[in-house]
């Protein structure tokens, strides 16, 4: 009798370890997953921006066709993207989008210089693209990083980290940016906001008109003593 009693329990606990198991791996596969689906949203904002590139760069280049250098450029960072996110871990993928940003802050920057570059109808219409997709890019990649972040403690700590390691999950990645100018989304002010006043032009300590008369600090001319 005490040894069915003991098969029993064994049995019971065997059920509960395999319960457990099977609970730890579904909870780790569904980790995963969510890792792949932020990842996934991330690079569809990255290719947008990418996508974006080449239309800033003719519109850019039809009113400064000489700024060679910036063009090379954000050329060389264009085509670094393209080939990381065919062949590249995330972290190359991560240090070549920070090179393409910063090529972008460059070339926004060249347009400047160019008053009616910074009118025309298309490069405004670029630029709030870019700001719209940098601010998608900055959700998507803290989004990412958190899960990134869960999955992987997960992995590391007892007892997931035997189930983890007994079906080879493997840590994730980070996106992660390299220095401060990478942590802020690329953007130029182009003048004066829509429906601002603009200052007016300073004409000296006072913009009045001088007084007529004399000046407030003279004295009045002296008297002259009449003749008797």
């Amino acid at each position: 009798m005490g040894g069915a009693i003991a098969a029993i329990v064994i049995i019971v606990i065997l059920i509960v370890i395999v319960f457990w198991a099977i609970s730890v791996y579904n909870n780790l596969v569904t980790m995963r997953n969510r890792v792949k689906n932020g990842w996934a949203q991330t690079d569809v904002q990255l290719k947008q921006r990418a996508d974006l590139v080449p239309n800033l760069v003719a519109t850019v280049q039809g009113y400064a066709a000489h700024e060679s250098s910036v063009f090379e450029e954000v050329a060389k960072a264009r085509s670094r993207v393209v080939d990381m996110a065919a062949n590249g871990t995330i972290e190359q993928r991560a240090q070549a989008e920070n090179a393409l940003g910063r090529a972008i802050v460059n070339i926004l920057a060249t347009a400047e210089n160019y008053p009616e570059l910074k009118a025309n109808q298309n490069f405004m219409d670029l630029q709030n693209k870019l700001s719209e997709l940098e601010q998608k890019i900055a959700y998507a990649r803290q989004f990412y990083n958190d899960v990134v972040m869960k999955y992987n403690t997960k992995l590391e700590v007892f007892p997931s980290n035997l189930i983890a390691g007994m079906f080879h999950f493997e840590q994730a990645q980070s996106f992660s940016v390299t220095d401060q100018q990478d942590r802020e989304a690329p953007r130029v002010n182009f003048g004066t906001p829509a429906g601002s006043v603009p200052p007016r032009p300073s004409a000296g300590p006072s913009a009045d008109p001088a007084p007529v008369g004399p000046a407030p600090d003279s004295q009045p001319p002296a008297q002259m003593p009449s003749q008797q």
